[in-house]
């Protein structure tokens, strides 16, 4: 299968540059990027020196058509709106890792990306790949919009009681906390390692465009509109996402009963690792792989569920779980090219 990748200069598209290398039924066809064309993609990354030494090429709608099977786009938000929709009656299966064709409502997007939405037709046309929740239409499907990072852990991590309805839907509050590898391989100010160095800072609170996505996908489980608390930090480390969720129990339960609940829910999901009662994950745990793992704590005394879930926001909460779809798309084995242990220490 011929893939190509547009945003190939990004951490996104390393990211699916090393895992689609190892990949065996795949072949890296085209990388794309309009910012750095005419570039060696080793002159991004030294890394891939003697590895991987293709060009960057400008993005050309008949020559992608007449080369690919697979076109990844890891731009960021705004960019695939533009470029992807010519494909869409073309045969190639297009798979976008920004947040242009999540959410299902112009106006949502609008406000909350600040940036004019992609057409209506076309947000309809988009499945919502968060792969164990939506696999019997991900595997039908040939447009995928990618989830978030932080949806990815958050939903994983509520699904089984969303469910379930064990939870107040009105009481979730999420505490999400990320790598700096998230904000993009753009420079800033905030990103400088003086900056994020030895400290921890909000940002986005109340602000932040995944709040949107989620409360979308909460609907979507539940049937039941439901407003979350959702507030995020960075912190000093290159990879990796942890979510705590905190959500009021409405009935009186023990932690026992809620791991089995989660264990039969994610029983045939082989990336979902449920850790045993007092034994909660950290993100060194996951790193550079597509797993999510999840642990569970109920306080009796405030009747209040925790749940932390972790991912590596490069592979499961992009990449990898991009590759995931294209490899339920296929009929492939889920586990195609992202078997790997994860890297420790």
């Amino acid at each position: 299968m011929k893939i190509g990748i547009i945003g190939a200069n990004g951490y996104g598209g390393a990211e699916l540059i090393r895992l689609l290398h190892q990949h065996p039924k795949v072949e890296i066809e085209m990388l794309i990027s309009n910012s750095t064309k005419g570039t060696v993609l080793t002159d991004q990354y030294k890394h891939l020196h003697n590895i991987i030494e293709m060009p960057l090429e400008e993005w050309n709608p008949n020559k992608i058509q007449s080369k690919l099977d697979v076109l990844f786009f890891a731009t960021p938000s705004g960019v695939s709106k533009e470029m992807l929709p010519s494909l869409l009656e073309s045969e190639i299966t297009c798979i976008d890792l920004s947040g242009d064709f999540r959410l299902k409502s112009e106006g949502l997007y609008e406000k909350w990306y600040k940036n004019k939405s992609a057409h209506i037709e076309d947000l309809q046309k988009s499945t919502y790949g968060l792969t164990e929740l939506n696999r019997n239409e991900i595997k039908n499907s040939k447009f995928i919009a990618n989830p978030g990072c932080y949806p990815t852990a958050t939903l994983l991590g509520l699904a089984p009681v969303l469910k379930a309805n064990v939870i107040d839907m009105n009481s979730i509050i999420i505490d999400g906390k990320s790598g700096v590898s998230g904000a993009g391989r753009k420079p800033s100010v905030g990103n400088l390692f003086s900056e994020v160095n030895e400290n921890v800072t909000a940002y986005k609170l109340g602000t932040h465009q995944h709040i949107p996505e989620i409360e979308q996908e909460i609907q979507n489980i539940t049937g039941i509109s439901a407003a979350v608390t959702f507030t995020t930090h960075l912190i000093p480390m290159t990879r990796g996402i942890m979510c705590t969720i905190y959500a009021d129990l409405k009935q009186k339960v023990n932690v026992e009963e809620i791991l089995e609940l989660y264990r039969e829910a994610y029983k045939d999901d082989g990336f979902i690792r449920i850790r045993p009662k007092d034994n909660w994950p950290s993100t060194k745990e996951v790193y550079s792989t597509n797993y999510c793992d999840i642990g569970i704590n109920i306080e009796e005394r405030t009747g209040r569920l925790t749940i932390i879930s972790v991912i590596d926001n490069l592979v499961k909460g992009a990449a990898g779980q991009a590759i995931q779809n294209l490899n339920v798309i296929a009929g492939w084995d889920e586990r195609t090219g992202l078997a790997g242990i994860p890297i420790y220490p």
